[in-house]
C-alpha cells in the first residue's frame, strides 16, 4: 500500500513541510515515486516516521536522529553503534524522567498544601 503526501502527513501526525524538510536531512530516504512523479510512502515508511516521531518527543537532537538515519541506511553492520546511540539516549530520557517525577513530588506537595489551607479556612469559616 502506498500513500501521497498528504496522507502520509495525516497518518503520520507530521507537517508535509516537515515530511520534505527530513528527507532534505536524509532523516528519510526519498521515498518512491508513482507513476506521477508524486512522492509515494509505504507502511514501512510510515513505521519509520512514527520511530522518528517517538525520538523528537523524547528530545532527541536531530543531528543524533540523522546519525542513527546514516548508519541504518548502511545496514546490519552498524547494529553495535546504533545501539549505542539509543542506549545512551534511553540514559537521558529515564534521567529526564527522573527529573519529571522530583517536579511532580513537588507539584503534589505544593496542592495539598493548598487542599490544607483550605480546607482550615473553610473550618474556622
Amino acid at each position: 500500500m502506498t500513500y501521497p503526501i498528504a496522507e502520509a502527513a495525516h497518518r503520520s501526525g507530521l507537517s508535509i513541510d516537515t515530511l520534505r524538510y527530513y528527507e532534505r536531512i536524509e532523516l528519510i530516504s526519498p521515498p518512491a515515486r508513482d507513476s506521477a512523479g508524486r512522492r509515494a510512502y509505504s507502511d514501512d515508511d510510515l513505521a519509520w516516521l512514527e520511530f522518528l516521531t517517538k525520538l523528537r518527543t523524547t528530545g532527541m537532537p536531530i543531528q543524533m536522529m540523522r546519525e542513527y538515519a546514516a548508519l541504518c541506511r548502511e545496514g546490519a553492520v552498524t547494529a553495535a553503534p546504533r545501539k549505542e546511540i539509543l542506549e545512551r539516549h534511553r540514559d537521558d530520557v529515564a534521567a529526564h524522567i527522573q527529573q519529571l517525577l522530583a517536579c511532580l513530588d513537588i507539584l503534589d506537595y505544593k496542592i495539598d498544601n493548598y487542599d490544607r489551607l483550605a480546607r482550615s479556612q473553610e473550618a474556622s469559616a
